[in-house]
Parts: C-alpha cells; structure tokens; sequence
C-alpha cells in the first residue's frame, strides 16, 4: 500500500474571525487563499497542505478535522477494518472514517485544491 499522506487540516473558526485568522496565517505564513466555500469556509495552503478554516456550530472552535489523501479507499477501509463512510458535508473528500478516538478523518484519492 502506498503511503497515505496529510494534506489537509480543518479548523473550526466562528464566522465573525475567519477573516481575521486567515490575515495571520497569509501573513505571518505566507499561506496563498486558494478558495471559499458556500457557508463562509476559508481555504489557505502553503502549496503542500492546505488549512480549511470553517464553521462547525456544533463543535467548539478548534480542530475539526484533518486528511489523508490515499492511493485507494478500500486498502484504508481494510487496514482500518471498517467501511468508509460518504462524504456528504461537501468538502472534497469522497469519504469518511474515524479513528478509535472518534477523530473525523477524510479520505481522498485525488486530494485538496492547492
């Protein structure tokens, strides 16, 4: 199996300061905005990983998520003996799994925009 590589962290931002993060992390990081979602979410990245800065109101801010981008589902569904689940929060991730801690995990072949 090829080795899965992170590609993207998620953090959970009220709307009213993802402006303001997102100034931080473009200037103190030099982190280019790569897009905007919908409902507000704010994507950066360095031209390796990228940094999602959304809105969860039902999480309290901080890390939402992170991801993995895979050479296949199925080898990480096998290797974690479980079934991925759709990925129907609308990010780019085709599916879903969550590590024995509960921690959300997005799967992807084709990876994040960079």
């Amino acid at each position: 199996m090829e080795r899965p590589k992170i590609r993207h962290v998620a953090i959970g931002v009220p709307a009213g300061q993802r402006e303001q993060l997102a100034d931080y992390y473009k200037k103190v990081f030099r982190m280019e905005e790569t897009g905007r979602s919908p409902n507000g979410g704010i994507y950066l990245s360095d031209g390796y990983l990228c940094l999602a800065l959304i809105n969860n109101r039902s999480q309290a801010p901080g890390i939402n998520h992170f991801g993995f981008q895979v050479g296949s589902i199925g080898e990480i569904e096998e290797a974690a003996q479980t079934k991925a689940q759709d990925n129907v929060h609308g990010a780019e991730a085709e599916k879903i799994v969550r590590d024995p801690e509960g921690n959300l995990i997005d799967i992807s072949v084709q990876g994040w925009p960079t």
